[in-house]
């Protein structure tokens, strides 16, 4: 510290340190001492340096100087670290009671990046620089002249407000022969004197006594005060009042209302008349508190509370009382009436938070301090202790640092996700009866980090895709969650690639990066891609990023694109079928079957048949699920020769696609004889008379009749067709892609009687004949075995067979 000899009273500053482990929250304290009236700007230590601290780096570590409960008088130098006067310090003004010599302003120096508090006493040392002053500068006293010698009389005492030493000291009374005084010393230690009679009076002689009363402190230099003692010498009144008691202890509750009854006194006088009447009256060195406080009746002696009685400002408070007759000398007792404060639970605890971090961050480490806390009550035993707690289920605790300190302390560790802020409040309640309690509340808020993985709602999303969709349409909406925020929860989507038969997925499907919309870049055809499975990820913009991904499943769905394609039995594009067949052919026989295929699936793809145009709706039936056309009756020669059958194959999609035949039949009279059912004899044909024609045609006719039903009726026993798609037809080929059963088809011959159905199909590349060939008949094969004495021949549309044994 800086000392300063320019000033004589500057001699007298002292300074003095009390040095502890120092520790974060200030439980060592830092003591000074000062003398009162120094000049502002006074340096009164170097503060840093006491205190071990940096001076460089007093301005970033935002140092700074609270003075408790008082204004600011002194300050800190942030560039030297030294604690300097900014006003001028009163001692008297700032320790206006005289319950105690010492005099302190307590301060804390707080200080960041950490947070250090140190707690600072700056004790204010009294200087002489008050004079001792009476209440009254002239003190009027009547004394009778029968007062006996050795009778002493309360006087005035002096009033000076400094302490120690330099307060009032003794008096001195000015030369007499009647009067001395003698010098008491009071309770708080201040001095008044007592008027002592050392010589009877006469009032014949002198009525009235001039008296001069001197105060005189302990100071250096002395100062001194005056005051005029006026005694009246009065005749007579030989009896005095006297109280039942010289002293009185009472007890007052604080806060007692105003007007109760504290205590009656009683003094009483042997004389008679005006000399017996009393009147009561608080002495003249009773001091103005305890006169401001309690008011005395003059005429009963009832003392009573006058104003609110506070324990925490006084607690006892010493009175005398005077009892004053009324005779024409009056004559007056006293007592000492002494009244004990008991405190009453009436301050509420209070609460100060000295420093409070808010925003954290969310994964702060357990045990870190987020706020400091002091308490304190100024009600005194148990009702000046207080306890402090903050509400149940939260993951902070309070940890005890010093005396009426406390951390608040992170004990679990914190989720912004589940809580985001917490409204921490804490509440001091006192041990009184009742107990007294106050609350302070603040909002601690959470600061994200990117812990939370991107989620899915779903693992697994099955999309389902309509064939022939359009390019970039939108097929699903992919996305995900994340309960963090900001950067942290903005999301961006990728497609994670994969091959698929040298193509990628980023080719065939794109996802917006930014809200998941995933689109087809491509039209998709059933019949050729029927799914697609991929990865799709999501990751978020942390630092580090976090990341998830699902499986998408495409399916594409069929749809009605397809028409039927009639390819039994066969004809050149645009052009008509043209058959015949035997009039003699019986009831119910085959007489074409209508094949049809579609490369569509499901329903799609379930093909029905019916008549469009018929010529005799009596004469031929269709089967609507296997095409085939049979006779319902025999012919007759009333029935035309030429038949016209238009056949139209509908699938069972939505809307319906269909495809149609037209079949010109002729019938024709033929003979036909069977040998075998793996080989076929030709027919010879001959003219012959009308009578031997009808012969034979009714003998051929019953011949043909019970061969077809044997025939007809093995066929339908050993050959169950089974559908399948086929290809359309082209030249030397009629296999589907699948080498799916070549399809049946209806064979008539050119020039003879309608025989048999014919059936092939493929096995292992080759063609097995399962039914006699008419001549003549054609079919479209892949390829021919030699061995079947089939020969292929060609035309403009399709390869044939021709019969040539």
């Amino acid at each position: 510290m800086e000392l300063y000899n320019q000033q004589p009273w500057q001699r007298y500053v002292s300074l003095f340190l009390v040095l502890s482990a120092t520790l974060d929250t200030g439980s060592a304290v830092t003591h000074y001492s000062v003398p009162e009236e120094m000049k502002v700007g006074s340096v009164v230590a170097n503060l840093a340096g006491d205190l071990g601290l940096d001076v460089k780096t007093l301005n970033k570590r935002k140092m700074r100087l609270d003075i408790i409960a008082n204004k600011k008088y002194l300050d800190v130098n942030k560039e030297t670290g030294e604690l300097f006067i900014v006003e001028k310090i009163d001692r008297e003004y700032i320790c206006n009671t005289k319950s105690s010599t010492s005099c302190y302003l307590k301060m804390e120096v707080i200080i960041e990046n950490p947070l250090r508090i140190f707690n600072i006493e700056l004790e204010i040392l009294d200087i002489n620089d008050n004079a001792p002053q009476f209440r009254r500068d002239a003190i009027h006293l009547d004394i009778s002249e029968s007062t006996p010698f050795g009778e002493r009389f309360s006087l005035s005492n002096a009033v000076d407000p400094d302490v120690g030493t330099n307060s009032v000291k003794t008096y001195y009374l000015s030369e007499s022969d009647h009067f001395n005084i003698e010098v008491q010393t009071g309770r708080d230690g201040s001095k008044f004197a007592d008027l002592i009679l050392k010589k009877a009076l006469d009032r014949e002689e002198q009525a009235v006594h001039n008296l001069i009363l001197t105060a005189v402190d302990g100071g250096v230099p002395t100062r001194s005060g005056t005051a005029s003692i006026i005694v009246r010498v009065l005749d007579t009144n030989d009896n005095a009042p006297q109280f039942d008691e010289e002293t009185y202890t009472m007890n007052v509750i604080e806060n007692s209302p105003i007007g109760s009854i504290v205590v009656k006194l009683n003094a009483i006088d042997l004389d008679e008349g005006s000399n017996s009447d009393i009147v009561y009256s608080y002495s003249l060195y009773t001091p103005e508190k305890s006169q401001n406080t309690f008011s005395l009746n003059p005429n009963t002696g009832e003392i009573t509370v006058k104003e609110m009685i506070n324990f925490e400002d006084f607690k006892i408070y010493d009175m005398e009382v005077i009892a004053t007759d009324k005779g024409a000398s009056p004559l007056s007792g006293q007592c000492k009436l002494t009244i004990l404060v008991t405190d009453m639970n009436d301050n509420h605890p209070e609460i100060s938070i000295k420093s409070f971090q808010s925003p954290i961050k969310e994964n702060v480490a357990v045990d870190t301090v987020i706020a400091v806390v002091s308490i304190g009550d100024k009600d005194s035993g148990k009702n000046g202790e207080v306890d402090l707690n903050i509400q149940r289920n939260l993951p902070f605790a309070l940890r005890e640092s010093s005396d009426n300190y406390y951390e608040l302390v992170v004990s679990e560790p914190l989720d912004r996700e589940k809580v985001p802020e917490y409204d921490i409040t804490f509440t001091v309640t006192d041990r009184g009866s009742p107990p007294l309690s106050d609350n302070e509340t603040m909002t601690l808020e959470l600061l994200d980090v990117n812990d939370n993985v991107p989620q899915f709602p779903q693992s697994f999303y099955t999309i389902p895709v309509t064939e022939n969709n359009a390019p970039g349409a939108l097929l699903s909406s992919l996305t995900a969650f994340d309960p963090d925020l900001h950067e942290n929860q903005y999301l961006v989507y990728f497609i994670i690639e994969k091959e698929i038969v040298n193509t990628s997925m980023s080719m065939l499907f794109s996802i917006n990066p930014e809200n998941g919309n995933l689109y087809a870049l491509k039209t998709f055809d059933y019949e050729i891609e029927k799914e697609f499975l991929f990865h799709i990820e999501s990751r978020d913009s942390g630092v580090p990023p976090l990341s998830s991904n699902v499986t998408v499943h495409i399916v594409i769905v069929d749809q009605n694109d397809n028409t039927p394609v009639i390819v039994s039995p066969w004809r050149a594009q645009g052009s008509v079928v043209e058959e015949k067949i035997p009039r003699s052919t019986d009831k119910g026989s085959l007489v074409s079957k209508v094949i049809a295929i579609d490369t569509d699936s499901v329903q799609n793809s379930r093909i029905t048949y019916q008549f469009l145009q018929v010529t005799d709706a009596t004469l031929f039936s269709l089967d609507q699920y296997n095409g085939e056309i049979r006779t319902m009756r025999m012919f007759s020669y009333r029935d035309p020769r030429h038949q016209r059958l238009v056949v139209i194959a509908k699938d069972n999609g939505e809307p319906a696609l269909s495809a149609t035949v037209t079949i010109k039949l002729s019938t024709v009279e033929t003979a036909v004889k069977a040998y075998s059912d793996m080989t076929e004899v030709p027919l010879e044909y001959d003219i012959f008379s009308d009578l031997n024609l009808y012969l034979v045609i009714g003998l051929g006719s019953v011949s043909f009749l019970l061969l077809i039903t044997i025939l007809v009726t093995c066929v339908l026993k050993c050959q169950k067709p089974k559908p399948s798609k086929a290809a359309p037809p082209c030249r030397n080929s009629v296999i589907s892609e699948r080498n799916s059963t070549i399809a049946d088809s209806t064979l008539v011959s050119n020039d003879a009687y309608w025989y048999s159905l014919f059936l092939a199909e493929t096995r292992k590349g080759k063609l097995v004949v399962r039914q006699p060939v008419p001549k003549g008949s054609r079919y479209i094969v892949s390829s021919i075995p030699r061995s079947t004495g089939l020969t292929e021949t060609s035309d403009s549309a399709a390869s044939t067979l021709q019969y040539s044994k």
